[in-house]
C-alpha cells in the first residue's frame, strides 16, 4: 500500500510487505522513543486525538508518538465534551477537525464509525478503535512484540503457536491481530473462550480458509501446554447488553503463576492489550505473574509508541527525514529499558 497521505482503518488494508515496512521504520524509531535522540522533524504539525470512548493508552501512546516526532497534539476525551452531543453528524464534525489537523486519531464506540468519520475528513485518519470491530494499531503493536519476543528465541512469526483466551467475540484487538496473523504461514491457532464468547465465525472461516490450524476449546489449563504466544484478554463488559450478563463471565479464565509454571512451556511468552482487570471477581492475568520474565505486557506498550511513530512517519512522508531533524538529549535520564 502507499502509506502517504492514507487513512489506517483496517488491518485488511495490510500484506506482509506492509507490515514488513511498519516494521523496518519502527525499528528506526528506537533512539526516539527511549529519549536518547530528539527529533523535530513534525514540528508545526498537529494531532486531532479524538477518543469518543474511553482510553489511556492508546490516546496517550498516539499523543506520546506524535509528541516525540515534534508534533503538537489537541485531543477531544468524550462524547460530552463535543458537539457530537449535542447532535452534530461525523459529517460535520470531521469537516470541522480536519481543518484544525493535520492528522486525526478517532476512536468511538460504533463499529464503522472511524470509516465514516474519514470520509469526509481532510486529512488522514487513524482508527484507535471502533467498537467491537478492529483496531488495526494494536494488532500492529501486537505483532511487532511477537516478532521481537520470538527472535530472541530463534523463532518467526510462520509456524507460530498461539493460544488466544477470553473475550474473543467482542474483542477489537483479538478480531485484527488473528486477521494480520492469516498473511503469514502455518499458524495454529487455540482459541478459549466460553461458547457465548467465541470467536465469530467469520473470522475463524478466514483462518481456516487461509490453511491454517484451529482449535477451539472452553478449557484453560487443558489447551496452553504448546503455546509460543499465550494471548489473554479482559471481558469487554462495555460491549454487553446488561452489567449482569457481563458479570458472568468475569474471572471466568484466571492465569497465574502456577498455571503457568503447571501447563505452559518455560518460555511461553505472556501477552495481553491492556488494561487487565485487577478486581478480586476478575484477576485474569495476576499480579504473581509481574516478576515472570516472560510477561510482555509491558514491553507491548513500549512497542505501541514505536509503531504508532512509524505509522504518523509513513503517512505524513518523514521517514528519511527524522534523523537529518535530530539532536542528542540536552537532559540526563537513568530510564530502565
Amino acid at each position: 500500500m502507499d502509506f502517504v497521505a492514507s487513512h489506517i482503518l483496517s488491518v485488511t488494508q495490510f500484506e506482509r510487505v506492509d507490515i514488513d515496512s511498519v516494521f523496518s521504520v519502527a525499528d528506526r524509531m528506537e533512539p526516539y522513543a527511549h529519549r536518547r535522540r530528539v527529533t523535530r522533524v513534525l514540528e508545526g504539525a498537529i494531532l486531532g486525538n479524538m477518543f469518543f470512548e474511553p482510553s489511556t493508552r492508546t490516546r496517550v501512546s498516539f499523543g506520546c508518538a506524535f509528541n516525540l516526532l515534534g508534533g503538537e497534539v489537541r485531543e477531544t476525551s468524550e462524547i460530552k465534551a463535543s458537539a457530537i452531543a449535542k447532535g452534530e453528524s461525523f459529517y460535520d464534525t470531521a469537516r470541522v477537525l480536519s481543518g484544525y489537523s493535520d492528522i486525526i486519531v478517532m476512536r468511538h464506540e460504533l463499529a464503522g464509525s472511524v470509516a465514516e468519520f474519514a470520509e469526509a475528513s481532510r486529512v488522514p485518519v487513524v482508527n484507535g478503535g471502533d467498537g467491537a470491530n478492529e483496531h488495526p494499531s494494536q494488532a500492529l503493536l501486537d505483532l511487532y512484540t511477537i516478532r521481537k519476543e520470538l527472535m530472541g528465541r530463534s523463532k518467526g512469526i510462520d509456524r507460530l503457536r498461539i493460544a488466544l483466551v477470553g473475550d474473543l467475540r467482542y474483542g477489537r484487538a483479538v478480531h485484527s491481530l488473528c486477521k494480520l496473523l492469516t498473511l503469514y504461514e502455518d499458524i495454529h491457532f487455540t482459541l478459549i473462550s466460553p461458547p457465548e464468547l467465541q470467536l465469530p465465525e467469520n473470522y475463524v472461516q478466514e483462518m481456516q480458509q487461509r490453511g491454517h490450524e484451529v482449535t477451539i476449546s472452553d478449557q484453560l489449563e487443558s489447551s496452553i501446554g504448546h503455546a509460543d504466544i499465550l494471548y489473554l484478554t479482559r471481558t469487554q463488559e462495555e460491549r454487553f447488553p446488561s452489567q449482569e450478563e457481563a458479570d458472568r463471565y468475569r474471572g471466568l479464565f484466571r492465569m497465574n503463576q502456577t498455571i503457568y509454571t503447571e501447563f505452559c512451556e518455560p518460555n511461553t511468552v505472556i501477552m495481553h492489550p491492556l488494561p487487565r482487570d485487577s478486581r478480586g471477581d476478575a484477576g485474569e492475568l495476576d499480579n504473581d505473574l509481574n516478576e515472570n520474565p516472560n510477561l510482555a505486557i509491558f514491553r507491548q506498550t513500549d512497542n505501541g509508541v514505536l509503531i504508532r511513530m512509524a505509522l504518523f512517519a509513513l503517512i505524513l512522508d518523514v521517514v528519511d527525514k527524522v534523523d537529518s531533524h535530530s539532536r542528542e538529549v540536552s537532559w540526563n535520564i537513568n530510564r530502565r529499558f
